[in-house]
């Protein structure tokens, strides 16, 4: 599956344009069909409206992946409280099956807290493997979403295991389990289902974070990438501020009325807030705090992580920006090795996730993944 190159202007408003760029930039949406949905989109609601009918209009027109990919948007939009989401999930789930049935993949329920994890299976493109690497994502994704990058690292030479842990996709959706910052646990039933010895994990999004986490904990993890770091959440305020801001969270009135308000003024927040309920399956609006205060550096654990590794970051991430990449590379002082790679505006890779070259991304992570030693090591902000 071919991606494109270049971070495009289809709405204004930026967290819409993002996400637009995001289904496009993984090979899930025709770039005209974006730019005319951004022209009739002014809320969430016409994104759901929008991307059903183009769902459909493609499904119709045997345009299996754009299909899904619409779906997916779809779904993205539809608030975590409607009985609609989980329907759009499940149609999303089986037009994804519907556009990549051939290709090998195969889908596996992990046994887990009495429910199951999602995980999907996909084999080396090459007869001798190089080893098996996990994959997931982060905070509001789908792990079909990012199966360009799964085909990737199988043409790559290595076995792919893809999943969904407590509180994401279908974990949360179908199973109701909720998050669990300690990822530690998923990973370990992932690996004991498949009997897996030794893996390279990739942690996509926020599963940067846990992805690192993880490999503290998890010895049978030898490699690892987060894709970018988070390390601490309020390393993103200035040092003299920390102090102050700390402070402030502690007050959980204020803070519970100040997310309210935010949240009804901003339509990023309103996601960020109902989806981080949902999460938890809370009401309360402080546990959105709560559960982003608890990724911090002294439950991540980075000084004991061991294994090499690999922090990927654009130089214009709004979303975990570089600064938690060098707070990261910092405090990794048992890692065999550390590799940071850069990607910048030049590269068209310089947004989140690199959404604009994820191939470039890929490429990267691949010769990565296949020869660590080999790589720079040291950071490289």
């Amino acid at each position: 599956m071919q991606l494109p190159v270049g971070f495009e202007q289809f709405h204004r408003q930026t967290f819409f344009n993002y996400q637009f760029n995001r289904a496009h930039g993984l090979g899930l949406a025709d770039r005209n069909d974006l730019y005319s949905a951004g022209s009739r989109v002014r809320s969430a609601a016409d994104c759901v409206t929008v991307f059903e009918t183009l769902s459909r209009r493609a499904a119709t027109n045997g345009q299996d992946r754009h299909a899904a990919g619409y779906m997916r948007l779809a779904e993205f939009f539809t608030p975590p409280q409607s009985p609609a989401k989980i329907e759009r999930y499940r149609r999303f789930r089986a037009l994804f099956d519907h556009a990549f049935v051939g290709d090998g993949m195969t889908r596996h329920p992990v046994p887990y807290a009495g429910a199951a994890l999602p995980a999907y299976s996909l084999r080396s493109a090459e007869s001798s493997g190089r080893g098996t690497v996990l994959v997931h994502g982060g905070f509001d994704s789908l792990i079909e979403e990012f199966y360009a990058i799964w085909q990737r690292i199988a043409a790559a030479g290595f076995d792919v295991i893809a999943f969904e842990g407590p509180g994401q996709g279908g974990a949360r959706a179908l199973e109701g389990l909720t998050f669990d910052h300690d990822w530690e646990k998923p990973v370990k039933a992932v690996l004991d289902h498949f009997r897996i010895e030794s893996a390279a994990m990739v942690g996509i999004s926020m599963g940067g974070y846990w992805a690192v986490r993880a490999a503290s904990r998890e010895r049978r993890i030898d490699k690892v990438v987060a894709w970018p770091p988070v390390y601490d959440w309020l390393r993103r305020v200035p040092a003299p501020l920390r102090g102050a801001t700390r402070m402030m969270l502690r007050r959980r009135r204020f803070m519970r009325w100040s997310v309210r308000t935010r949240a009804r003024l901003a339509p990023a927040l309103r996601h960020v807030v109902d989806h981080a309920l949902y999460l938890v399956d809370s009401e309360d609006p402080v546990s959105v705090v709560d559960w982003f205060l608890g990724m911090n550096a002294d439950h991540l654990g980075s000084e004991r992580v061991t294994q090499h590794v690999l922090l990927l970051c654009g130089e214009h991430d709004s979303f975990q920006p570089r600064v938690l990449a060098r707070a990261q590379a910092e405090a990794l002082t048992a890692a065999s090795s550390v590799t940071t790679r850069v990607f910048t505006k030049a590269e068209n890779a310089d947004q989140h996730c690199q959404i604009g070259n994820v191939d470039l991304a890929c490429r990267a992570l691949t010769r990565w993944l296949q020869n660590p030693a080999t790589a720079t090591t040291g950071c490289v902000i």
